[in-house]
């Protein structure tokens, strides 16, 4: 693992002074990632629960959160108020206001409130909950910003020579051209915004430009389009093989003359399959360390993890969402 970016991630986080909510108080990792980042510094910390139980857990745990602020949904002071919002939001679903108040109080939904209502800078969820549970907190409640079409995710893959960000490997299973572009999108701007790196995007096939035709290398060549109407500040190029992409030598002969071959750090898989599976590739076989998801395409972050994820997982995400934030 790239032990310098990630302790700069967490230095730079911690001149932020940000605030992240971790909702699931009864896995022992979040009290235990809890305290890390409280006693480091490297966020504010609010977590979610019952009070007496939480700190009878980190008693058991010999877990200090002296630092930690504990939030109860069900006894909280904007219960009311969120649940007020809440069903103004989801009122056009025939969502009710007795519905409204049950849902604002389960902790992930109380969370994505909090982030909503800028009680929180983001939040880190998921080592307790299903992915899909996680991103529909977040996307009724937080929401999607003006021209983003997908809620997507994207890993930091730490290399010892080199960092990428690869996407989407997590959420979206077949996107379409205008999905596949903002994606694109939102990891070059996030792969800046956590390394200080200027994002060089390769959007990934098993062509290289034109060396085969198929329907699939349309719907990349399209996203290619729509990226540089959208966002012609963007260093973006394909449809680029792997290695084409990454090894400069194999660049100039494949693609001579493109701006991202053999130079790029964003890598945007066509579809998850091919997403999902490369990412775990670079993971065991290149021991790359993989440092996500995150979750991208809301308003502010709302991240979810894997639920094998270990203390660091959740301490390492935590500073990322508030680099984002």
């Amino acid at each position: 693992m790239d032990i310098k970016l990630m302790n700069e991630i967490k230095a730079n986080s911690s001149k932020l002074r940000k605030t992240i909510v971790l909702p699931e108080s009864h896995d022992e990792r979040v009290l235990k990632a809890a305290e890390r980042l409280a006693k480091e510094k490297i966020v504010s910390v609010i977590t979610l629960g019952d009070e007496n139980r939480i700190l009878k857990d980190s008693k058991n745990l010999d877990v200090d959160l002296s630092g930690v602020r504990i939030i109860d949904p069900t006894r909280a002071e904007k219960l009311s108020n969120f649940t007020n919002i809440f069903f103004n939001l989801r009122k056009h679903k025939g969502v009710t206001i007795e519905q409204a108040r049950n849902q604002v109080q389960q902790d992930l939904f109380f969370a994505a409130m909090m982030v909503k209502e800028n009680m929180a800078d983001g939040s880190v969820a998921g080592s307790a909950s299903a992915t899909a549970d996680v991103l529909r907190a977040g996307i009724q409640c937080i929401g999607m910003p003006d021209g983003i079409s997908i809620v997507s995710s994207f890993f930091l893959m730490l290399f010892p020579e080199k960092n990428y960000s690869f996407a989407d490997c997590a959420v979206v299973p077949d996107p379409d051209e205008k999905q596949l572009a903002d994606i694109a999108i939102s990891t070059a701007d996030n792969h800046r915004k956590l390394t200080g790196e200027e994002p060089i995007v390769a959007m990934l096939s098993f062509s290289t430009k034109g060396s085969a035709k198929h329907e699939a290398i349309n719907k990349i060549l399209k996203a290619i389009e729509i990226i540089r109407s959208k966002r012609p500040d963007l260093n973006v190029d394909g449809e680029l093989q792997f290695d084409a992409a990454v090894i400069e030598s194999i660049g100039k002969k494949k693609a001579p003359g493109s701006s991202a071959a053999g130079k790029a750090n964003v890598l945007i898989f066509p579809d998850l399959n091919s997403g999902n599976i490369g990412y775990k590739i670079a993971q065991r076989w290149g021991k790359a360390e993989a440092v996500g998801p995150m979750v991208q395409g809301l308003r502010k972050p709302f991240f979810d993890l894997s639920r094998g994820c270990s203390v660091d997982d959740i301490v390492n995400t935590a500073a990322i969402a508030a680099l984002m934030s």
